[in-house]
């Protein structure tokens, strides 16, 4: 390494990459792995938080069956090149020559078998391999584009510069005294080329979530789909909340849907509401004050089940007709409690001396129980954030702003959502591959 560089040198990079996450560190081996001068800013104290906490912990990190059709946008066009051009064999590729053993669960989803910390080991290990440097603990205080004609001869090919701010460790505080009634914050100026936002969504703010990615779009006269939280369970304050709560903990494969797609999936009841992968997935198609439909025995038609034991068993109980289900697909106390909310009326009547009608009607709710959520868990709790920077205001080849030259957006912080299943993390790799191959 040159230990004579000047500070003026020091601080110009041909690529920043604003935000350590998954996008951001696979922009930058990319980048780094061309020759490319990059070096990555954070205001986490950590890099890649969000890979840590994924999939329990295990990171689902890609999915064996990849297709556009699992992503949602205002364009749903604009994530087929990126997808195309890096496919998930490419980061599968990865992980094997690092020898991370992973498995694959239902729907081609791929777990670490240890630890999402191998994944981000090997991130940062790539990375370190061709000279990125990362920086955490890093404020972007503001970012400026520079006129070249007015740059120094040292900055011929800057086009940004930004101002940022580190907070001083306690260590560090201990260790200059001479500090400690004046400002805890170093300021540092970085000028650079090409210029990557990689900031992620709202979603998580313990993990250090923020807006800024969208407010430096819109500086640069980008516009915004309206963000929500998504891959997010469903919340309900009125009488069926009260009944949910009360059966946390119980999970059965169902159908949920709306007026716009279906999942067959696991739901989970929950102390708060309805979660597990058939209402995170819906709730990337859900908007507030819809009703959604839950099929409980997605595999029975009950309305003809009642009526052929009307026929066959007419002196039965609903609940007798039901018991052969409570093993898997209505535990008992789901039973009991869809009993006092759904045919409470009629529970200890004889098939035989229920009108027909009564029990066409209960079977059709059985087969599509109608409830209207209040609302969701909202970013404390999402996955992944909908919505964001408006793709048809970036080259779907290049990442790049169609507004500012050498300015990018990756991963989360565009309008770009996968489905739950690895399909937002392939989405990073993909962007960051493509993004980093031109920058």
């Amino acid at each position: 390494m040159d230990n004579h560089r000047t500070a003026s040198q020091d601080s110009h990079y041909d690529v920043i990459i604003i935000g350590a996450g998954a996008s951001g560190l696979y922009c930058a081996l990319t980048a780094g792995r061309r020759g490319r001068r990059v070096l990555v800013l954070d205001h986490a104290n950590k890099a890649g938080k969000k890979i840590l906490m994924s999939g329990g912990g295990r990171c689902n990190f890609t999915n064996y069956f990849v297709e556009p059709e699992h992503f949602i946008g205002s364009n749903p066009h604009f994530c087929k090149s990126a997808l195309s051009r890096y496919p998930s064999w490419e980061f599968i590729a990865m992980v094997e020559q690092h020898k991370i053993p992973y498995h694959e669960r239902e729907h081609g989803q791929l777990f670490c078998d240890d630890s999402a910390q191998d994944i981000l080991t090997m991130l940062l290990n790539e990375c370190s391999a061709v000279g990125v440097q990362v920086r955490l603990n890093t404020q972007i205080d503001s970012v400026q584009a520079l006129d070249n004609d007015k740059n120094d001869k040292n900055d011929k090919k800057a086009r940004f510069k930004l101002l940022t701010s580190k907070a001083l460790s306690k260590k560090d505080k201990q260790a200059q005294k001479d500090l400690a009634h004046q400002s805890t914050a170093v300021q540092a100026s970085f000028c650079c080329e090409s210029l990557v936002v990689a900031t992620g969504g709202l979603s998580i703010p313990t993990m250090g979530a923020s807006g800024l990615g969208y407010e430096l779009a819109q500086q640069f006269g980008h516009s915004l789909i309206t963000t929500d939280a998504s891959l997010v369970p469903f919340t309900f304050t009125d009488k069926t909340g009260e009944l949910i709560r009360t059966l946390a903990g119980i999970s059965i494969p169902v159908i949920a849907s709306n007026e716009r797609i279906s999942f067959k999936l696991p739901l989970l009841f929950t102390h708060r509401g309805l979660s597990g992968p058939a209402m995170l997935q819906l709730s990337n198609y859900w908007q507030t004050g819809e009703t959604i439909s839950i099929n409980l025995l997605p595999d029975i038609d009950m309305t003809a089940l009642f009526l052929t034991h009307k026929k066959s068993h007419p002196r039965q109980l609903i609940r007798t007709v039901l018991a052969d289900y409570t093993d898997n697909a209505l535990p008992k106390k789901l039973l009991a409690a869809l009993q006092t909310t759904l045919w409470d009326d009629i529970k200890d009547k004889e098939l035989a001396n229920i009108k027909d009608e009564r029990l066409i009607e209960l079977g059709e709710t059985l087969n599509g129980w109608q409830l209207k959520p209040s609302g969701t868990e909202g970013y404390r709790t999402a996955e992944v954030t909908r919505g964001g920077i408006k793709t048809d205001e970036v080259s779907s080849k290049t990442l790049q702003s169609n507004y500012q030259d050498g300015l990018y957006f990756i991963g989360e912080v565009l309008d770009v959502t996968g489905w739950l299943g690895g399909y937002n993390f392939q989405w990073a790799w993909a962007s960051g591959f493509v993004c980093g191959e031109v920058v």
